[in-house]
């Protein structure tokens, strides 16, 4: 047996060895709570073991799941970047290539000037949220900060 390790560097973060494996997975951004317990199911790896106590094989296919997690069964709905405009392909992003795709996802709608894009680009909200009380940002229209208030006659 291995000793245990404190800090587990996985997909390029460093990973807290005391919390147990399917917690700790979800400190990768991109790597939610359902598909860091379908990872673990399908790793036959108990989740409720602690992340340090893992052997240096089984932190290896942690590894290789996180970069296509597809090829071990985990369903296409768990993933993050379902038919890519390009190419179709269902695939899953972690860390600064999560942020890398949104951006580029986010220019794409933006130079289509679809709607979503005019919306992104005036800086309003996209999925058909309420803007008529929420989601100002700004300063205080209408209203003079600091103002003494009226005086009663």
């Amino acid at each position: 047996m291995s000793e245990f390790k404190h800090i587990v560097r996985i997909a390029g973060k460093d990973l807290d060895g005391t919390k147990k494996v399917a917690i700790a997975l979800t400190d990768i951004k991109g790597v939610s709570h359902n598909l860091a317990s379908a990872i673990t199911n399908a790793l036959k790896i108990d989740s409720r073991m602690r992340l340090g106590a893992l052997s240096d094989g089984q932190i290896s296919e942690i590894q290789e799941c996180l970069k296509d997690p597809s090829k071990i069964g985990i369903p296409a709905f768990m993933l993050n970047h379902k038919k890519a405009p390009e190419t179709g392909v269902n695939t899953h992003y972690i860390g600064s290539d999560l942020d890398f795709v949104l951006k580029t996802e986010i220019e794409r709608e933006k130079m289509l000037m679809s709607w979503r894009g005019v919306r992104h680009s005036l800086g309003l909200k996209v999925r058909g949220q309420r803007t008529r009380t929420t989601g100002r940002k700004g300063r205080a229209v209408g209203v003079k900060k600091g103002a003494p208030a009226l005086q009663q006659k």
